[in-house]
């Protein structure tokens, strides 16, 4: 069977499993449609949570990231590993005690306003819309590339699938929809894996590899690595260019914005019991660590293999690059993408490939008749494109599609439920039909979710960048606007509704404004004020991934300032967060 053949086989039966799985499980309330009836267990929904959290960012993207930034990829790594430590310790067992169905409904309670409970939705369809940009971008990718139909044809099928589970099956079925995409996405991530690392070190076991030795040499992966890009005018691949303010920023934010991601913290609703809540958290992070700890090797291994295909001869050698048009069938097939394109500066025939933004090393490719870069990558292909690359049998390259589609949906399916639940439970239950029936609020839900889906769908066809580099905005804007709320409002008795409310509209406003500016990230169409050296004007050398730390800041700042300015919240409010975060068993 061919690979497209294969594909298509291997896609289509993973897309009947998850329709057949949200038959079977379909919502028949809203308890069912907004938190699985709250009879999940803590490993099924650990796995969920993995799935829900694991991205088109960690699949598609975040190896990517690895091994074109190389350490400086590394604040992606212990960013969103991190910030599991503080759902577990702090945000999940509490929020599962309060037992509402939404992030919006325990801010709206805790601070007895409608108005926060409003602000919160905002603030959440802000940080979801943004992250489900990302998703539909990772769907775009690996449609048009391995099913070989338009990036609007796949994005069209996958809005087709995620409206079937989630809209019909609501929490209920995306939360076993998620487990079988979690074994689908890990299983396609680490079989490559194994085989690339046992094709160049001899050792089948990806995280050993990435420090062993490239096979019949006494030379490492990491050392043969960083010979090469060096010797192309790159960065060293095991230093990194990022001062450490915006280091300290990027892994923070990225730490607690997990700690603040709505569709995340929803999950933690879907179990029996308190104790199951951070149980949950403690599966998830095992089952997330899995990937995690393999994703540095892919990166590694991704490059390398990339710069042997291009650059197999020594630098500066006239016959020491690629012939074009002996190029191999995998970037024939990436560049019908446009994801992968060559431009003959030099008219040579050959492929140069190296950092002509470096000025020592242009100067002296200049003397090899070299007149600038001639290759660009995107880097969300590496993952995806990396099977290929090393010649792994279709079997595998097909796998690897079908779980990079199950890493875009899942997250997906997870983000528009909690946009759902925010429109038809917050807004439409909350402020404007407080009396309305179940049977009709569960409608709602499913309209909501639709509509969700659609605009999902317009910020596929028109992404407003690189999966990981989107997701981290959405991980900054939840840091800045819902995790100081969600904290405050569980350990500070005094924080009040004029708090939370200043307070998540400063940190959002900011945190939104200074990303915006710096990266027009929707409104692309307004031109780009900041110049050509963006990266003098950051506020302190923080980047725009890593400005939800100073949003999240003054959210803290302002939230308490306010607070403590204006009038005490009422007793009851007061108890109800003493028996929040006492057990009740004392």
């Amino acid at each position: 069977m061919d690979l497209k053949s294969l594909t298509y086989f291997v896609v289509g039966a993973s897309f009947v499993l998850y329709i057949g799985i949200a038959f079977w499980s379909r919502a028949r309330s809203t308890g069912d449609f907004y938190i699985a009836g709250k009879g999940v267990s803590p490993v099924a929904n650990g796995m969920a949570t993995a799935a829900d959290w694991m991205s088109a960012a960690s699949f598609i993207s975040m190896a990517g990231l690895i091994a074109f930034l190389g350490y400086d990829g590394s604040v992606y790594l212990m960013g969103w590993t991190g910030g599991y430590v503080l759902l577990a310790l702090f945000l999940a067992p509490y929020l599962r005690k309060f037992g509402k169905f939404t992030v919006p409904e325990f801010i709206g309670e805790r601070y007895y306003s409608k108005t926060a409970r409003i602000v919160a939705v905002i603030c959440l369809i802000f940080v979801s819309f943004t992250y489900v940009a990302g998703q539909m971008r990772g769907v775009g990718i690996v449609f048009s590339r391995f099913l070989e139909v338009q990036v609007a044809v796949g994005l069209l099928i996958g809005m087709g699938v995620v409206f079937i589970y989630a809209v019909l099956g609501g929490m209920k079925g995306i939360t076993y929809t998620q487990v079988a995409q979690y074994c689908v996405l890990i299983f396609a991530y680490t079989v490559p894996a194994v085989f690339i690392a046992l094709q160049i070190t001899g050792n089948p076991i990806p995280q050993i590899a990435f420090g062993a030795d490239i096979t019949g040499t006494d030379t490492g992966l990491l050392q043969k690595l960083d010979d090469i890009v060096t010797s192309l005018g790159f960065t060293q691949f095991t230093s990194g260019n990022k001062s450490q303010i915006d280091v300290f920023c990027i892994t923070m934010a990225l730490m607690v914005g997990t700690a603040g991601l709505p569709h995340v913290i929803v999950r933690f609703f879907t179990v029996p019991k308190v104790r199951d809540a951070r149980r949950s958290a403690g599966y998830a992070l095992l089952f997330i660590a899995i990937l995690y700890t393999t994703a540095p090797a892919v990166g590694a291994m991704a490059r390398l293999n990339l710069l042997n295909t291009v650059q197999p001869g020594a630098v500066g050698e006239t016959d020491g690059n690629l012939q074009y048009a002996q190029r191999p069938e995998w970037m024939r097939t990436w560049e019908k993408t446009g994801l992968v394109a060559f431009d003959d500066k030099n008219g040579d025939g050959r492929i140069q490939y190296y950092n002509d933004a470096n000025p020592q090393f242009a100067a002296q490719a200049a003397q090899y008749g070299w007149q600038g870069n001639e290759l660009s990558v995107d880097r969300d292909i590496m993952v995806l494109a990396n099977p290929e690359i090393a010649a792994l049998p279709n079997w595998v390259i097909a796998l690897v599609a079908a779980g990079g589609i199950a890493a875009a949906l899942s997250t997906a399916a997870g983000l528009l439920l909690v946009i759902s639940a925010a429109i038809s439970h917050d807004i439409v239950k909350g402020v404007f039909v407080p009396d309305i029936s179940e049977k009709r609020e569960l409608l709602a839900g499913r309209i909501a979710a639709a509509a969700a889906i659609l605009v999902a769908g317009y910020l596929g066809f028109d992404p407003p960048g690189w999966v990981a580099q989107v997701v981290a905005f959405a991980f900054g804007l939840a840091a800045a606007s819902l995790f100081p709320a969600i904290m405050l409002g569980i350990f500070v008795k005094r924080a009040n509704k004029q708090g939370a409310i200043a307070g998540m509209i400063t940190g959002l406003l900011f945190t939104y404004g200074y990303i915006e500016f710096f990266k027009g990230l929707f409104l692309k169409w307004l031109g780009a004020p900041w110049g050509e050296n963006i990266a003098a004007n950051w506020l302190l050398g923080i980047s725009p991934e890593g400005i939800g730390v100073i949003g999240m800041l003054l959210n803290f700042v302002v939230a308490l300032t306010v607070s403590y300015l204006t009038s005490p919240p009422p007793e009851r409010i007061q108890h109800l967060v003493e028996e929040i975060r006492v057990p009740r068993a004392s």
